[in-house]
């Protein structure tokens, strides 16, 4: 009796794994990386970067992530692109509380990331302070490739389980940090930030 009340509290992480419910860990893991619906939240010029990277030349198909959800409910993956103003962070929360867990939120650029050249009051600082962030894309705006490097991170983090154990550990997003990939200069040093 024990065990179906911790299973119905904690889903499959509350069962006693074996051979046959580790596999289905494995299993449900692999789905997930592999069915990531993305809600597109593009503010800036990080979102025609973002639309390219849905066009036909980078195929956003290949990873299951080729239709942008419309509704919130039916999306698993934030891309947050561009500089979120204080009057818009709201509203983005608001989306963000509608996804259905587990969900994950890939912040596109720096000025999603750390707020870029825009210092002031009307533009929030890092996306951080609204939502909790799993992957951060750099650049400025970040390419295609950087913006499709960040997602497999992500799916290769969701599928080995690391993204839970960070959120368990850290209490908000994964805040994993991938590379620049598609030739640009990094923007924080063609800011002068570092």
């Amino acid at each position: 009796m024990a065990t179906a009340g911790r299973f119905r509290e904690q889903g499959l992480a509350g069962l006693q794994h074996n051979f046959i419910t580790g596999k289905l860990e494995d299993l449900i893991q692999w789905s997930r990386a592999r069915s990531s619906w993305p809600a597109q939240f593009g503010l800036a010029c990080c979102a025609i970067e973002m639309m390219a990277a849905g066009g036909p030349h980078y195929d956003l198909a290949r990873y299951g992530m080729e239709v942008f959800r419309a509704s919130p409910r039916q999306a698993d993956v934030m891309i947050v692109a561009g500089r979120v103003s204080q009057k818009m962070a709201p509203v983005l929360r608001q989306i963000y509380d509608q996804m259905l867990e587990p969900k994950w939120v890939i912040s596109m650029g720096v000025c999603a990331s750390s707020g870029g050249m825009f210092n002031n009051y009307a533009i929030v600082q890092g996306v951080d302070q609204v939502v909790p962030v799993d992957v951060y894309a750099p650049g400025c705006p970040p390419g295609p490739e950087t913006l499709m490097h960040a997602i497999l991170t992500m799916h290769g983090q969701i599928q080995s389980g690391e993204i839970f154990r960070r959120r368990e550990e850290s209490g908000a997003g994964a805040g994993i940090h991938v590379d620049q990939r598609d030739g640009q200069a990094d923007a924080a040093v063609s800011l002068g930030r570092r």
